[in-house]
């Protein structure tokens, strides 16, 4: 399959280090709205959408991660960037690891939230794209972002969770069953093992769909990781709890920084 030009855009100080931010499956570049102001204060932001959200094009699926990773380096090179970061977060952080597996020189650090490095089973995530080509993202919404925030945060914060879910509903159907069919093919395990990369692996405590344990062995398998739980969280971690988060991605990925115990 060709490479598909995203749509992207940069934020923060022109000469300052690039870090790249790549979404959840079903998710826009929105998300990342709660680390704008921190990131931004020292880094040069590009936030990217997937095949399929925001104005990103969505041909016929289905998609693979190296098809999604290969959208994400094309757009590297567009943009004439020889080294970044990367943070993603659920389907961003699978596209970001395998990024940094095909050219790691290119990766300078990377925070993976919420994420495995195999997802079965396999057929749900069949059976969700399935039903979207058939009867559109609504008819998965509930099932879907249930896992997003915690019962306590939808009640605290029902503005945010209907902003999301109504961001969810216009997601095109195709790129969104196209990603769900990249997501059920993820086997990263033994890939992990080859990247090399400066790595914090963050999970939501209360994620049900990636729980912690997922997180926990992921970075195990990488050479050089570090594994946070964060407190109160479920799947969106980062929206939920993001002082915690902020936190923790300032400190990994500031070169300054005091190393990890």
């Amino acid at each position: 399959m060709a490479v598909v030009p995203l749509q992207y855009r940069f934020d923060g100080p022109r000469t300052a280090p690039v870090v790249v931010l790549v979404p959840t499956l079903g998710v826009k570049w929105s998300m990342w709205e709660p680390q704008m102001p921190e990131l931004t204060r020292r880094m040069r932001v590009l936030r990217v959408n997937h095949r399929g959200h925001g104005t990103s094009p969505a041909p016929r699926g289905p998609y693979s991660v190296p098809e999604l990773g290969g959208d994400l380096l094309s757009l590297l090179d567009q943009c004439e960037l020889e080294q970044v970061s990367f943070i993603g977060v659920g389907l961003g952080a699978m596209v970001s690891l395998w990024a940094a597996a095909a050219e790691p020189s290119r990766i300078t650090r990377m925070a993976l939230v919420s994420t495995t490095s195999w997802a079965p089973p396999s057929l749900r995530w069949r059976s969700i794209g399935e039903r979207v080509r058939s009867f559109g993202v609504a008819s998965v919404a509930d099932e879907v972002t249930r896992s997003w925030f915690t019962p306590g945060f939808c009640e605290r914060r029902p503005d945010i969770v209907s902003r999301f879910t109504e961001e969810f509903e216009k997601t095109d159907p195709e790129g969104y069953a196209g990603c769900c069919d990249a997501v059920a093919d993820v086997d990263h395990r033994s890939l992990a093992a080859r990247v090399r990369v400066p790595t914090v692996v963050i999970s939501g405590a209360h994620d049900p769909q990636t729980p912690p344990g997922h997180g926990r062995r992921l970075a195990s398998a990488l050479p050089d990781a570090h594994f946070e739980v964060v407190n109160g969280a479920a799947h969106l971690a980062n929206i939920e709890r993001a002082d915690l988060v902020n936190d923790l991605l300032l400190r990994h990925l500031d070169p300054m920084a005091v190393r990890w115990p």
